[in-house]
């Protein structure tokens, strides 16, 4: 190894949150910073799930890491270290369909909106539930979740995962998607 890429190393092994060697406070503060009047919605995170049926569109829009929608990489993000966050839209009569996270666990908290909200066990346990506005669910590890707007327009959620990068979820074996590559 040479003494740069012994240098980059080093600064890669760093956690995110610490002040790059040279900045100024400033600089480093505005790196740490996520502007709504920056951010855009990206929907095509999870186009491949739209495309095979048009209820699933929704779109994200991230502000730490990149969450757990498998999209590897956005600069426009304040970088994670031990979790991600962002914002899901759910346009009326879509939804999120089930998925599983086996290593987090994920927050979900209902800015505007009306949700049906379907958690699943891998044994066929079932739980529903509505949430509405200010509502938070905090679903663990091992446990499938789906989302359904069942309101009359957007629903718009924050979602936040327990990892810098999540592992990508998966779907119920017997569900469509369970057998698309991304």
């Amino acid at each position: 190894m040479t003494d740069l890429s012994v240098q980059q190393q080093m600064e890669a092994d760093k956690p995110s949150w610490t002040r790059p060697e040279g900045a100024s406070f400033e600089d480093w503060m505005t790196t740490r910073i996520a502007r709504y009047a920056t951010r855009k919605y990206d929907w095509n995170a999870l186009k491949f799930q739209a495309d095979y049926d048009p209820k699933f569109r929704r779109a994200q829009m991230r502000y730490l890491g990149t969450g757990g929608t498998g999209v590897s990489a956005d600069m426009n993000t304040v970088p994670a270290e031990h979790f991600t966050f962002s914002t899901m839209v759910i346009p009326a009569g879509h939804e999120g369909p089930p998925h599983i996270h086996t290593d987090v666990e994920e927050v979900f908290f209902v800015m505007r909106g009306k949700l049906k909200l379907v958690l699943t066990t891998p044994e066929g346990e079932r739980y529903e539930t509505v949430l509405t506005d200010r509502d938070l669910v905090s679903v663990p590890p091992g446990v499938y979740r789906e989302e359904i707007n069942i309101g009359d327009e957007d629903a718009l959620m924050c979602v936040m995962l327990g990892a810098k990068k999540p592992i990508t979820p998966t779907y119920p074996p017997e569900h469509p998607l369970s057998k698309i590559k991304r």
